[in-house]
């Protein structure tokens, strides 16, 4: 256990219950709730180490005892409260060590969630629709909430690409994971021949970031009305509220057209490029520092193989962990949930291992 940076982290925190309690901190609501959060962050990792301490001073009492008693009944309380001591120690150092892992800053953000078919034509698009209805599912079962964004279709029921936000605590935390190509090996019921095809389609995920995060210049930005229309072209709003936006540095276009008022729209938009502008920043820092990558999973790159589902086996497997499941009925109705914390896992593990190595 890392007992220097644990005493470090104590005194802070002992420092902003301090400020927390004064008069003057009280009367500034931005400094209070900056200290307030850091406090909320701090204190599973301190109600951690106080519990360690307490077994720690009950595994060295239990100690004396058992050197000094010579009461049968006592030594053998004693030794009880010694083995229990030991075993709550090895159990709160493990729970330090995963706390004390750097948290993500986006973790807790909500996310812009963007699927768009792959390698396959038509069937990529039909695949793309049912990875679609698999994260509604799961975004259901976690009482997330989904806003689509924009959505594309083939005519068929599949989407070219389909993009949406999900609101929720922890939303990024879970579906960051995602990101990354998705394979399904099946016969498609285009195919008349009965011939297992392989398509793919792509995830990205990203957070949703705030102005502070991805400062845009108005003057970057070209912005084009249009009217909404739904599928086959039929115009769902007489109005031009549908908004295209054309970010002129990079040449990244993204567009709105799913809420009825144009200023939504331009919101939404707004907040689609903010995502993908940091995407892009972060993709450039995952390059520069690519020997990071060792020590993690999930790192944005987008090329990368993640998953693939294999219908007539009915096996799911991710490639980054090496984890097959014969449930696939069960994952393509949103029960992911396995999927994504055994990947959390192995992350975690990984990100501890890297820690005690430095």
């Amino acid at each position: 256990m890392a007992s220097s940076k644990l005493t470090s982290l104590y005194k802070h925190y002992e420092e902003i219950m301090q400020e927390l309690s004064s008069d003057v901190v009280a009367r500034d609501i931005d400094r209070y709730t900056r200290l307030m959060k850091e406090q909320n962050e701090l204190m599973p990792i301190i109600n951690a180490y106080k519990a360690y301490m307490a077994a720690e001073k009950l595994e060295a009492d239990s100690l004396n005892i058992i050197n000094s008693e010579s009461d049968e009944e006592i030594l053998a309380m004693a030794r009880e409260d010694l083995a229990n001591a030991k075993k709550e120690k090895e159990r709160l150092d493990n729970e330090i060590k995963i706390l004390l892992i750097p948290k993500d800053p986006m973790d807790d953000k909500n996310i812009i969630v963007e699927i768009r078919q792959g390698a396959g034509g038509d069937e990529a698009a039909l695949f793309a629709a049912e990875i679609y209805r698999m994260y509604m599912g799961y975004i259901d079962s976690m009482g997330w909430k989904a806003e689509l964004m924009s959505v594309s279709e083939n005519g068929l029921g599949g989407f070219k690409e389909v993009i949406f936000m999900v609101k929720g605590q922890g939303a990024y935390s879970k579906f960051k994971y995602e990101s990354g190509v998705h394979r399904v090996q099946r016969v498609p019921v285009t195919e008349s021949s009965g011939r297992i095809h392989t398509s793919t389609i792509t995830v990205a995920v990203m957070p949703e970031v705030d102005e502070v995060d991805v400062e845009i210049n108005p003057a970057d930005v070209e912005m084009e009305v249009y009217r909404s229309s739904g599928a086959g072209g039929q115009h769902i709003n007489k109005t031009s509220s549908a908004v295209r936006l054309i970010h002129k540095p990079t040449g990244i276009v993204v567009a709105c057209q799913e809420e009825r008022s144009q200023f939504q729209n331009r919101d939404k938009a707004m907040a689609m490029l903010r995502a993908k502008l940091y995407d892009i920043e972060q993709e450039k820092q995952h390059s520069k520092y690519a020997s990071d990558k060792k020590s993690q999973i999930g790192t944005g790159d987008r090329s990368e193989k993640i998953r693939t589902y294999n219908f007539p086996q009915g096996r799911v497997t991710d490639h980054r962990i090496g984890l097959s499941l014969y449930n696939i009925d069960d994952i393509m109705k949103g029960n992911i949930n396995e999927l994504i914390e055994t990947i959390i896992a192995e992350d975690r593990a990984l990100k501890l291992s890297a820690m005690e190595k430095e």
